[in-house]
């Protein structure tokens, strides 16, 4: 069935048949548009759930592999010293897989997509518009944990900005326009210097010549595993005869660090890393909570997936060479986000210097370049996308309430919204690392994979976990407990349409924390292979 079933396409493109059926609905009919938008996000969850199910952990690499040509650019013409026509082209292939690495990613899009579809409850004008909007970010997402082609992941990234840049601007508060501006330029300039990157890579490593009857035929790959079987294997050969110069694959020492420092920047600032972290607080205060559960739960993991992905992978020994600077940003995002966190008076902000923190921990487990570290990081990336998917759930729940999420403004909720106030306090508890929670497992693992090599370092970053206490308790008792504020309203708990999205992301938080194994397990042998193949390059000197 694996082999026949274009499980992936179905999955990234479910999403574009609801947006033809929006299409043909009137936009008057907002029940409808909103049943109707839900009901597409659910199939591609549970297509996920199967994708996860019979994903084979045993197997190294890709699975479910689909690849079908796409893009072919030809160009002829005649080339000094040749005799025979030679014909040139670019080759661009549709080319989908998922391994260990991806595989959870895929499932917590689906899994936050769905969530948020039904926290769009709370959105009051142009339904139609913004489902739609909202569908298409689905698909760029689940592109871009899927693509296996350098061009095919950059046009999958590309199609998540430009949704993103209208949710914002068009659905959400005071200053949505200027949040939106900053997400797309800062964005903007992470995917030009990404393509840049790639063109480079695509140029050099993406080469490949045949000779046939009617002449050579040189055509330029972007395809990932052309690229790296040229990039390690083929270029081996040429390392072996001592012929670097004759290598049409080689790239200098400076160009590898080049790309390498470029692919650092353009996915740092998905990421964030520090300082390319200001447009993303605009977003979590301006932006509809709906859009940022997504943009904090799927998104910023995008820019830790790209980063592995792309480039440590394909520049292993350039990752390695800097991995004590990257263990120094993960510990200069954990404390300077954990910091400011806890001096915020206004809720959202609290939320998104903690993601700032949250991410530094990826940047930790990274840094380890071991098996606990890298399970770790993936482990962080995929708990804080259900912690902070919650969160922002519950954010947009108490606004929707008393119109406000300043912490001065609000307390002793738990008395009017005992729901409510009883889950903000599991997720505050999961944020900060209660064992038994997901928060735990992927802290733990990403800092005792750090140990290893940089116990200074673990320490101070280990700091930030204490911060992380003080800022969450601080934030989450001021407003679920104490006396009630005179000037809030009566208010309702939380609706069934409410409740549902809220006890599905503490169940997988439960789950993740009481059985890592459901986790552990698609991502072992993966990240072994990661982790030997970096080493064996590394000592190989490539």
């Amino acid at each position: 069935m694996q082999d026949n079933m274009p499980i992936l396409s179905l999955i990234a493109f479910t999403p574009l048949i609801g947006v033809l059926i929006l299409l043909f609905m009137p936009k008057t009919q907002g029940q409808w548009i909103k049943t109707t938008a839900i009901i597409v996000t659910l199939i591609p969850l549970i297509l996920s759930g199967w994708l996860y199910a019979q994903f084979n952990s045993n197997l190294e690499g890709m699975q479910f592999k689909e690849e079908v040509p796409w893009i072919l650019v030809p160009l002829n013409k005649e080339v000094q010293g040749l005799s025979q026509l030679t014909s040139f082209f670019f080759e661009f292939k549709y080319v989908m897989a998922v391994d260990g690495l991806s595989l959870p990613l895929v499932f917590l899009t689906a899994l936050v997509a769905t969530m948020a579809a039904l926290a769009s409850v709370y959105i009051k004008k142009r339904w139609k518009s913004y489902f739609i909007w909202f569908l298409l970010l689905e698909t760029g997402m689940f592109g871009v944990f899927m693509a296996q082609d350098l061009f095919l992941f950059f046009v999958f990234f590309e199609i998540t900005l430009i949704p993103m840049f209208f949710l914002i601007g068009i659905w959400g508060y005071m200053d949505r326009e200027k949040a939106a501006n900053k997400f797309l330029i800062y964005n903007g300039i992470g995917s030009a210097i990404m393509l840049i990157a790639f063109l480079i890579l695509v140029a050099t490593a993406g080469f490949g010549q045949t000779a046939g009857e009617n002449g050579v035929s040189i055509h330029y790959s972007g395809d990932l595993n052309v690229i790296t079987e040229h990039l390690f294997q083929n270029a081996d050969s040429y390392v072996k005869q001592g012929d670097l110069e004759g290598n049409p694959f080689f790239l200098s020492e400076a160009m590898k660090w080049t790309l390498f420092i470029m692919l650092l920047v353009a996915f740092g600032i998905k990421l964030p890393i520090f300082p390319f972290h200001t447009w993303m607080l605009k977003v979590h205060t301006e932006a509809p909570p709906s859009i940022v559960m997504i943009h904090s739960g799927v998104l910023l993991k995008m820019g830790a997936y790209g980063f592995i992905r792309f480039g440590i992978m394909l520049f292993p020994q350039q990752a390695v060479g800097l991995a004590s600077v990257l263990a120094i940003l993960g510990v200069i995002n954990i404390l300077y986000g954990a910091v400011l966190a806890f001096v915020q008076k206004e809720f959202k902000l609290v939320l998104a210097y903690s993601s700032i923190s949250h991410m530094g921990i990826v940047l930790l487990g990274i840094a380890a370049f071991n098996t606990i570290g890298f399970q770790g990081a993936v482990f962080q990336l995929v708990s804080h996308g259900l912690i902070s998917a919650l969160m922002f759930l519950l954010v947009g729940s108490i606004y929707e309430r008393t119109q406000s999420t300043q912490i001065d403004e609000l307390g002793g909720l738990a008395k009017s919204v005992p729901f409510i106030s009883g889950i903000l306090l599991v997720s505050g508890m999961a944020s900060l690392g209660l064992p038994g929670l997901s928060g735990f497992i992927s802290e733990f693992l990403s800092f005792l994979g750090l140990f290893e090599t940089y116990k200074i370092l673990t320490a101070i970053g280990a700091l930030g976990i204490i911060l992380t206490a003080v800022y969450v308790l601080r934030g989450v008792l001021a407003i679920t407990f104490g006396p009630q504020k005179p000037s809030l309203p009566e208010m309702r708990d939380a609706r069934l349409i409410e409740a549902i999205p809220m006890i599905a992301l503490v169940a997988f938080i439960v789950v993740l924390g009481i059985y890592p194994g459901i986790l552990s397990e698609p991502l072992h042998q993966t990240v072994n292979s990661f982790d030997q193949f970096i080493h064996s390059v590394v000592k190989m000197g490539g």
